[in-house]
């Protein structure tokens, strides 16, 4: 039986790593900063240790005697006032694990990344793919520049890592709504609206699977593209609101009025508006490295969507 930490076990990639390890007969080790959180595993049988990403002390006694890593804790910071702040905060947290690391000696870390990283692609009539990286400073925004920061942190570490990219994540579970504010809007009817807009999305139980894959069949030193659906966003939306029982957005919004309330919005706190901001950088993705070599499973969006819209009804979010 091998033993895993998780960090981030309390929010809903992590959660779903430690579901889904458990499920595979694992030892899962699950490191929490409330004494008292659960996330959304309430009902999995795991080793709780308390603990946080500022304490290496607290990090180095959670990872000793496991054999495996996931490191899906990181920095969600948004907004474009704190940057180089933001940036360094992650980057601390960031060389606390590695640190702890080093001294335990997993065999395996595996790291949560985020398709923030990827870049546009390198040319013509292609979907973008590992190949294609981030351009430092173009987007202008703490959630880029962090990732961006953390993911060549980490691949330069000189570690047993493999680092994974999601594309936008969604299922049931989203305990702090990390991704999932936009579904709940759609949901209730208040986004009848839509953008030009395109992005890959994935589930999240089809990611915590891959991460439990990378363990055995992830190369070393590589980024892994977890992307599953190609979609507009007003096919998105439509989804969305078809799983509700709500009527589809139908209110086009053109890129001169979207630009008015970007320059409006940027005066205001991170959220929806920073996703607005950095819509630019969306883009269809490919995923055939992660079929191919972690044999990256595909739920249905439409069955995604109806799980993810469920769980919120039952857990009071609707």
């Amino acid at each position: 039986m091998k033993t895993c930490l998780v960090l981030g076990a309390t929010g809903f990639i992590g959660g779903h790593i430690a579901r889904e390890a458990a499920a595979r007969g694992w030892h899962v080790r699950a490191l929490r900063r409330d004494p008292n959180a659960v996330g959304a595993i309430g009902d999995v049988k795991v080793e709780w240790v308390t603990g946080n990403l500022d304490d290496r002390s607290s990090l180095l006694a959670a990872l000793r005697g496991c054999e495996v890593v996931f490191h899906s804790a990181g920095a969600y910071p948004h907004g474009m006032h704190a940057i180089d702040r933001d940036v360094q905060s992650a980057l601390v947290k960031m060389r606390n694990v590695f640190a702890a690391v080093r001294e335990a000696q997993p065999d395996r870390l595996i790291y949560t990344s985020s398709f923030t990283t990827i870049g546009s692609p390198g040319e013509p009539q292609r979907l973008a793919d590992e190949r294609d990286l981030y351009r430092p400073g173009t987007a202008g925004d703490a959630y880029y520049e962090a990732k961006w920061a953390m993911e060549t942190e980490a691949l330069s570490a000189g570690l047993p890592l493999v680092a994974l990219n999601p594309a936008a994540v969604f299922g049931p579970g989203d305990v702090h709504l990390a991704v999932s504010e936009i579904v709940i809007m759609a949901a209730q009817g208040r986004v009848p609206f839509y953008f030009d807009a395109s992005f890959g999305a994935i589930d999240v139980r089809d990611v915590a699977a891959a991460h439990l894959n990378a363990v055995e069949r992830g190369r070393v030193g590589e980024r892994y593209l977890l992307s599953n659906h190609n979609l507009t966003l007003k096919e998105g939306l439509t989804l969305i609101a078809q799983a509700a029982g709500r009527r589809p957005p139908a209110i086009y919004i053109g890129p001169r009025v979207l630009q008015a309330i970007i320059a409006v919005g940027k005066y205001l706190p991170g959220g929806l508006i920073g996703h607005l901001r950095t819509m630019r950088f969306w883009q269809p993705l490919n995923n055939s490295k992660a079929v191919a070599e972690l044999g990256l499973p595909s739920r249905p969006l439409a069955a995604t969507l109806h799980d993810a819209l469920t769980w919120f009804k039952t857990n009071g979010y609707l």
